[in-house]
Formats: C-alpha cells, sequence, structure tokens
C-alpha cells in the first residue's frame, strides 16, 4: 500500500488520498504555463482556471459567485424599487382623479352650459395640491372640459375611456401631451348611477425614474461594500485553502486520488484509518467485508461499530500490533497496526488486515452447512404447528424464504383442502392446482397468486415433477427449452424478472401424491446445486407429512361435522306458542356433543330441550344423537320435565354398562341438559334441569333474570331425583337456553360470561333473531374451541276467548247438555263444519269418564292451529285402544275417536289425568 511521509494532510472524511504527493521542490521547479507563444488573453484565461492551484481556482470562484449575487441584488433592489415607485403612482393617480369625481356639485357643473370655465381653476388647484401632473374633467365623449395646457381644452382624451362608461376604473400608460404619463380614468356617476362624466389624473414616467434613479448610486455603494467585505473573506480562506493543498493543482490532486483509490481497493488486504478522537477516518472495502461493517462507517465511534471486544481495543487504543490474529464471527483476521503521528503526521493509526485463504475456503463450507442444519432445524419446528392446510403450506413457504429461495410457492390438488385424496390423473398431463401458499422477497412477481388456479403444462418442470414423483432440478431456467416453446408467454415474464433456478419437489406422503413445492432463485444468488436439492427434499417430505396429517383431520373433521348436523334439527316446528331462533356453531377443531330441539306438545304446549355430551368428537356426536333421539320417544310419552330426565338418567346408565361390557377402556358417557314445557293457554313454563346452566328469562321490560332451578345431577351419574319448577311468563318474555361454549372460555371464566350475556340480553322489543345475534356479537371468542347452541324462544299466551272449559256432572243425561255447549262454541268460533266430529269425539270421552272414572269431570276446548278436545278426571286409570268382537257391547268409543281425530292421548298430571283429541281445521271429518 502507499505511505505517507513528511506533513501529509489529514484526508478529510469520505474522501480517499492515494498516490505519491510531490514534494515543495518539484512544485518551485514546474516550468510557467505563461510563457509561450501562446495568445495573452488565452493564457491568461488559462491561468485563471486551468493552471492555478486549487486554492487559487477556489478563490477565483467565490469572488464570481459573491459578484454574481452581488448583481442580482443591485438588480433586483432597482426592478422592486422602480416597481414600487409604479405602483405608487397609480394609486396617486386613481386616488386624485376618485377624489375629484366624487367632489360634491361636479355632476350639476358638468350638465351646466360652461363647464369648464367652472372646473379649469379648480383641477389646476387639485392638480398642485395633490401632486400629480394633469387632472382632466371630460363627458363621455372624451371631449376634456380641463388640462394643464389650456390649448388641450375641448380636444379628445388620449386614452381608454369605454371601461369607465360602464362604471369601471381604468389604469393605463400613454404617451400623451405631456409625454409617457401613467394615469387613471375614474367615473362620474349621478344620483341614479349613470355616467356622466369622467375624471382622469396621472404623473409623467419620467418622475417615477427619476426618483428610482436617485436611489441608484445607494444600492451600488452598499452591493460594492458587500463585494470588499466577500472578496477579504475569500481571501482569508482561500490562504487557508492553500497551505492544506500545499499549492497542488487540480490535476494533481485528482491523479493522487485516483492513484489512491486504485490502490487501497485492488489490494485484498483491509485498512481502517482511525483518527485522533477515536473515530472511523476510512475503511476500504476490504475492511468493511471482513469486519461486516456498514457502508456508512466512517465518520462513526470504533466503539459503535459492534465489533468484538478485542478487535474494538486494538483499534480504539492505537497500540502497534504485528500480525496478532484476531477472531471476527467466523474468520481469524491476522491484524497489523501503526500509528501516523510519526514524522509529524496527524494523531491516529493506521490498520491492516488479511485473511488465510484456506481458514476462509473451511468458514465459507463451515458456513454453508450450518447454514443448512439451522434451516432443516427451523423448518422441523415451524412446519406442522397446526392441522390446517394451508398454514401449514404457508409455514414452509416462510420457512424457506430468503434463506434458501427468494420465491417459494405450493400448489395442491383442490381435493386435498376438503380432506379428499386428489385423482391420479393421466400420464400425459398434471391435473389443475391450486396456489395454496406463496412467500417472496418482491410483491411485483410474475408467478401466480395465491388462491390462484392453474394446470402447468405437460413440458414445464413443475408438471414433470408431479407427473413423476421426483425433484427437478433447472440450474439454469433459460434453457428449459421445451417449457419456452409450450408457454412462451409465461416463460418470457418469469425469465425478465430474473428467476434463474428452479428447484420443484412433489409433496408425496404415505403413498399420496397431493402436489408441487417450487423453490425460486434469482440472479442476485447463486443457482441451486445438487446439495441444495436434497435440502429442498428434506423441507418438502416434513411439510408432505404434516399436510397429509391436516388433509386427514381436515376428512374426518368434516365426517363428525357432517354427522353431528344430521343429528340436529333440520328445521323449527310450526307452532303457535312461541317466536322461535337458534344457532349452533361448531368448533373450529374438532366436533362436539352440544344439542338442541324444540318439540310440540298435545294442548298446543311446546317442550324445549337443550344439552351438552361430555367429550368431543364422533363419540360425543353419535352420542348427542342417541339422546335427541330418546328425548323425542320419551316426550310422546308427555312426560313432566322431571320424569322425562330421570328416563333419560336411566338410558345413559345403561349406555354407560354396555360400554364398559364391551371394553373396560371405553369412554363413560356424560351430559347435562335442560328440559321445559310452556303452556300458552297459562303462561306457565315448567323447568328442569339435570346440571346444565341456568336459563335466562328475559322480561318484557327487559329485566335479566336466572332463576334458581334446583340443580339435579348431570346425566348418567344416578342415585338424586329431579325436581320440576312451575314458572308463570308474562306474554313477551324471552326463554333463553345455551351451552357451556357461550359463556365460558379459556380467556374468560364463566362468571363474567354469564355478566356479559346479561348485558347483552337487557334490551327489550328485540325478535329472537335479533337477540341471538346481540348474544354472539357480545360473547362469541376469537378462536372457537367448543360447540355454541343457542335457542331464544319469546312467549305468546292463547287469546282468552279461544280456550272454553266446564264442568260437566256425573251423570249419563249430563252428554246431552255438553254436546250442545260444544256446539254453540264451535258456533261461535265459527267452526260449525267441526261440530258434528267433536260432538262424537267428546261424547265418547265424556262418556267414558263418567262410566270409569270418579271425582269432577272437566271438558276444556282449545282454539289453536288445531281444535283440541280434552277431558280430565280424577282417575290415574288410562285407557286403551282394542277391536271390540262383534258379540261385545262396548270398547268401540276410543276406535271411533282415533278414527275421527288426527291425534288422541293421555296426560297425566298430579290431580288425575287428561284424555285429548286434536282435529285439524279445514279438512274431511274422516
Amino acid at each position: 500500500m502507499a505511505r505517507f511521509s513528511g506533513r501529509v494532510p489529514w484526508p478529510p472524511r469520505r474522501r480517499r488520498f492515494t498516490g505519491r504527493r510531490q514534494g515543495r521542490n518539484d512544485r518551485h521547479e514546474r516550468p510557467d504555463s505563461s510563457a509561450g507563444t501562446a495568445k495573452p488573453s488565452k493564457g491568461r484565461l488559462r491561468a485563471l482556471t486551468g493552471n492555478r492551484s486549487v486554492a487559487g481556482q477556489m478563490f477565483f470562484l467565490q469572488i464570481l459567485i459573491v459578484l454574481l449575487l452581488v448583481v442580482a441584488a443591485v438588480t433586483t433592489l432597482v426592478v422592486q424599487s422602480r416597481s414600487d415607485r409604479f405602483q405608487g403612482a397609480k394609486d396617486r393617480s386613481v386616488a386624485a382623479a376618485e377624489a375629484f369625481a366624487h367632489s360634491p356639485g361636479l355632476v350639476a357643473v358638468l350638465r351646466s352650459p360652461h363647464p369648464s370655465a367652472v372646473l379649469q381653476p379648480l383641477t389646476e388647484d387639485a392638480r398642485k395640491r395633490g401632486g400629480v401632473d394633469f387632472i382632466v374633467v371630460m363627458n363621455r365623449q372624451g371631449i376634456r372640459y380641463t388640462h394643464p395646457k389650456p390649448q388641450e381644452i375641448g380636444k379628445h382624451f388620449v386614452g381608454t375611456i369605454k371601461p369607465s362608461l360602464n362604471g369601471h376604473v381604468t389604469i393605463e400608460s400613454v404617451h400623451g401631451p405631456l409625454g409617457n404619463e401613467v394615469q387613471a380614468v375614474v367615473p362620474v356617476t349621478d344620483a341614479r348611477g349613470a355616467v356622466v362624466g369622467l375624471v382622469s389624473s396621472g404623473l409623467k414616467v419620467r418622475r417615477v425614474s427619476s426618483a428610482v434613479d436617485r436611489q441608484l448610486p445607494l444600492v451600488l455603494g452598499a452591493g460594492a461594500a458587500a463585494l470588499a467585505v466577500a472578496t477579504a473573506g475569500s481571501a482569508l480562506a482561500n490562504r487557508r485553502l492553500r497551505r492544506q493543498t500545499h499549492g497542488l493543482g487540480p490535476a494533481e490532486m485528482t491523479r493522487m486520488y485516483e492513484h489512491h483509490d486504485a490502490v487501497l481497493h485492488a489490494v485484498r488486504e483491509g485498512v481502517v484509518i482511525v483518527d485522533a478522537d477515536r473515530r472511523v477516518v476510512l475503511a476500504n472495502d476490504e475492511a468493511r467485508r471482513l469486519l461486516g461493517l456498514d457502508p456508512d462507517v466512517d465518520g462513526r465511534p470504533v466503539a459503535d461499530l459492534g465489533l468484538g471486544p478485542r478487535t474494538t481495543e486494538l483499534l480504539a487504543s492505537g497500540r502497534v500490533a504485528t500480525d496478532e490474529v484476531l477472531p471476527v464471527g467466523d474468520r481469524l483476521l491476522a491484524v497489523n497496526n501503526r500509528p501516523t503521528d510519526r514524522g509529524g503526521g496527524p494523531p491516529g493509526s493506521v490498520a491492516t488486515l488479511r485473511d488465510s485463504t484456506e481458514l476462509l475456503a473451511l468458514a465459507g463450507k463451515a458456513e454453508a452447512a450450518q447454514s443448512r442444519l439451522r434451516l432443516l432445524y427451523e423448518a422441523s419446528v415451524a412446519i406442522g404447528t397446526t392441522l390446517d392446510v394451508q398454514r401449514t403450506a404457508e409455514e414452509l413457504t416462510g420457512v424457506a424464504v430468503g434463506w434458501f429461495a427468494e420465491y417459494v410457492t405450493v400448489d395442491l390438488a383442490e381435493p386435498v383442502l376438503s380432506g379428499e385424496e386428489p385423482p391420479t390423473g393421466s400420464s400425459r398431463e398434471a391435473p389443475e392446482l391450486l396456489r395454496v401458499a406463496l412467500a417472496g422477497i418482491r410483491e411485483d412477481h410474475p408467478l401466480y397468486e395465491a388462491g390462484e388456479s392453474h394446470r402447468f403444462p405437460s413440458t414445464t418442470p413443475m408438471a414433470t415433477g408431479f407427473l413423476t414423483g421426483e425433484s427437478v432440478l433447472i440450474t439454469d431456467v433459460r434453457s428449459a427449452d421445451d417449457w419456452r416453446a409450450q408457454d412462451p408467454e409465461r416463460f418470457e415474464l418469469v425469465v425478465n424478472h430474473g428467476c434463474r433456478s428452479l428447484i420443484t419437489v412433489p409433496l408425496q406422503a404415505r403413498g399420496v401424491l397431493m402436489g408441487v413445492a417450487n423453490f425460486w432463485r434469482t440472479r442476485e444468488r447463486p443457482p441451486f446445486e445438487e446439495g441444495d436439492l436434497s435440502l429442498a427434499e428434506e423441507m418438502a417430505a416434513r411439510a408432505a407429512v404434516c399436510i397429509d396429517n391436516a388433509r386427514r383431520y381436515t376428512r374426518e373433521h368434516a365426517m363428525a361435522v357432517t354427522l353431528q348436523h344430521s343429528l340436529l334439527p333440520r328445521g323449527l316446528p310450526e307452532q303457535n306458542a312461541l317466536d322461535l331462533a337458534h344457532r349452533y356453531l361448531p368448533a373450529q377443531t374438532g366436533v362436539g356433543g352440544d344439542w338442541f330441539d324444540v318439540i310440540p306438545l298435545p294442548g298446543a304446549r311446546v317442550a324445549l330441550v337443550i344439552g351438552d355430551v361430555v367429550g368431543h368428537g364422533l363419540h360425543a356426536a353419535a352420542m348427542m344423537g342417541r339422546l335427541r333421539t330418546a328425548v323425542q320417544n320419551f316426550s310422546t310419552l308427555d312426560l313432566p320435565p322431571d320424569e322425562l330426565l330421570s328416563y333419560l338418567d336411566e338410558l345413559v346408565n345403561r349406555i354407560d354398562q354396555e360400554a364398559v361390557v364391551a371394553d373396560e377402556d371405553a369412554v363413560v358417557a356424560g351430559a347435562t341438559c335442560l328440559y321445559a314445557i310452556y303452556d300458552p293457554a297459562g303462561g306457565v313454563c315448567s323447568f328442569s334441569r339435570a346440571g346444565h346452566l341456568l336459563p335466562a328469562i328475559v322480561h318484557p321490560d327487559g329485566t335479566v333474570q336466572f332463576p334458581e332451578l334446583p340443580s339435579g345431577p348431570p346425566l348418567g351419574l344416578g342415585g338424586l331425583p329431579f325436581e320440576a319448577v312451575d314458572l308463570r311468563l308474562p306474554e313477551g318474555s324471552s326463554i333463553v337456553l345455551y351451552t357451556d361454549g357461550l359463556v365460558e372460555d379459556r380467556a374468560r371464566d364463566i362468571d363474567s360470561g354469564l355478566r356479559t350475556l346479561a348485558t347483552s340480553l337487557a334490551r327489550p322489543g328485540r325478535t329472537p333473531q335479533e337477540t341471538c345475534e346481540a348474544v354472539l356479537g357480545a360473547l362469541l371468542p376469537d378462536r372457537q374451541r367448543d360447540d355454541i347452541a343457542l335457542l331464544v324462544a319469546r312467549t305468546r299466551l292463547l287469546e282468552p276467548d279461544h280456550i272454553a272449559e266446564w264442568d260437566v256432572p256425573s251423570d249419563p243425561a249430563a252428554v246431552a247438555d255438553a254436546r250442545a255447549k260444544i256446539s254453540q262454541q264451535l258456533t261461535r268460533w265459527d267452526l260449525d263444519e267441526s261440530a258434528f266430529t267433536t260432538e262424537l269425539i267428546l261424547s265418547e270421552l265424556i262418556t267414558n269418564a263418567i262410566r270409569y272414572a270418579t271425582g269432577p269431570i272437566r271438558v276444556r276446548l282449545l282454539y289453536d292451529r288445531t281444535l283440541i278436545c280434552e277431558v280430565s278426571d280424577t282417575s290415574s286409570t288410562s285407557p286403551h285402544l282394542r277391536y271390540a268382537a262383534d258379540e261385545d257391547e262396548g270398547g268401540r268409543g276410543l276406535f271411533l275417536v282415533s278414527q275421527l281425530a288426527q291425534r288422541w292421548g293421555t296426560r297425566y298430571t298430579p290431580e288425575g289425568k287428561i284424555i285429548w283429541a286434536e282435529q285439524g281445521l279445514g279438512g274431511p271429518l274422516l
């Protein structure tokens, strides 16, 4: 490298000095460039611009710049002053003309026979007092009435008067009788606003120019003073610059810098110069590479470079070092350090750095191997964190992009996303694939976007890898002539974008070929090699197994969800007792056993059911289906809620016993349930629960209540009875049934969930649909881990005039009276066509009650969607339908009732039983 001796100037920041400096004797012995046969003018110009030293040229340029600035400032001041004078002249002219035009009595004088006699002395007096050169009054035709020169009176005015005749003020410069003038023309208007004359006033241009010329010497003097001060300052700066550059000329300085740069950047040895303040003055390219420095390292303190402690200490201390070995990253550098102040140089130090070739090669190989191991480790940790096909593909692209490739894409057959196996396809073309994931260093790429379906041409490397099941390495994409010939447009887009190297790896696991992964490198990085191919195959194999696991899980989850939905209600039954709305949201991971049901019961009543099976998966879904079927069957017996839960509990116990006998490791079933029956005739709802959450009752005024219902044990435990509680609900109340997935989550305890539920429900006047939306909007978690079942029922009451009931004496003669009352009531309901059938049914039911029952007998008719006939007594004996023999005198009454009614049955009460029959309205009798 170049060596500096003598008093070498300390190089300024971000400038590189190389080469050998000429001595002072050399500079004195240079021939005089002004001598010779050249013309004196050209020689003098060359001396000023070309052969002077840097200091001389800087002085000349500074003087030139200052001179130009002074000239520009003087010119600006003169122009501005002249402009201001002209503006002042215009303003004075307008003011004088406006004042005279609006003077009192002017309109009357203009209309007098001899206006000039009156106005001439007045305008002359006003002109002298106002400091203007003329004030001229004229009529609408521009004939002057006044003028400083009396001979001009009676002549046409020189100027533009048409705008002023329209009521405007006109300002212009003209050549008039007095010379070049700046004048203003103002209209004179009468009381009605009509223009009756004009007044003009103005100044001569030379009066304005003379004022400016009087100020010019002052402006020039100030400019000359500023030039003198600037020249003195430039001379001082030039003197200092001359000392620093030692009088070198531009060519010599340029040659020295070029030589210095060439040497400094050509050597394979790092150079770092540090000044006395321990800041980096200069670091060549090799030093930046070896030490890992930023491009803007010049001027930064050594301590802020992020180097190791030993390297920082050596560069900052400035101590002498010879071939001292320092570890820097994965390199071992031989460092030499010397002070720069020997022989009168500036304080500081210069360090040289060398790297061993063998160590560098070994370090490069070790770095590549370490990078690959690190990439494989990250892939094994980051890929497969979820059982989601798309997310797994995105994890593969996220791991490989940047470290391994500039662009990474994953294309899968569409059936894979739904859990199915892709079709095998033909041997000639790949099936249609869906781009599931894409990651890259830039957004403006020519590749297919994520979510886009496409079919690779058969000659492309991607199709070849998918069809053969083997990886494909393309070191240079430009050599893929088959691809270019079949898909030239896409090929040119890829090549023009800079994609130069490609690895295509099929995603195959357990014999299922699901798609391909493509790794792209651009021309900024080395092309792929055989070692990179094995690394890509390992990452793709890991991703393929994870994608296949996610695919299988997706298929099983879809099957479970399908089974679950098939076991849930397909729709809500038609009934008039309740306005209903429901929501069912399966868990995002797995399925559960939550269910609900709405079951119409005799007597216009409706049963509401909600339950939750313990656990998740197909077992829970199947158990839920069995329980729902059981509740449907038990409800046909018209059992009270507590008795129905007892039967359901016994069924769950039996299922558990069967499972234990078949398999000792079988999962024991368990469930919670709430069963409620609402009667619109009286507005009473009977509740019973087996370990389930309390229902929420929303009253018509918006008050939310969680009634204290006895909590029976969950289904399957047995041993304890269930209790039922009757609540009378006002019409318009809402019964809200729900499962624990709505109010309980990992981030929220159940008490907090119930408070939020009560807050979201506390709003009167909402429909059940609106209530469902409000509840889910307030309580639905970001990631749902459990099923959510929600059922909202708003109560209705049967109209009082649609209910008819009376007592019947236990006397066969009372049957005729009952038939008459029935006929009258049906006439009031406009159901005369059903009167005959209803009389027959009630006659048989009342006759049976009189014959076989004891105690009082009561008849009730309900007019709802159907006509419901009920006969109650105190007996607990239930009649049974049978076929009567030919010789039997009785036994045909219930058979007749079953033929005439749509449905009939018996319901037990605490007082006895009720035999009921339902008839359709508007249908045939039989």
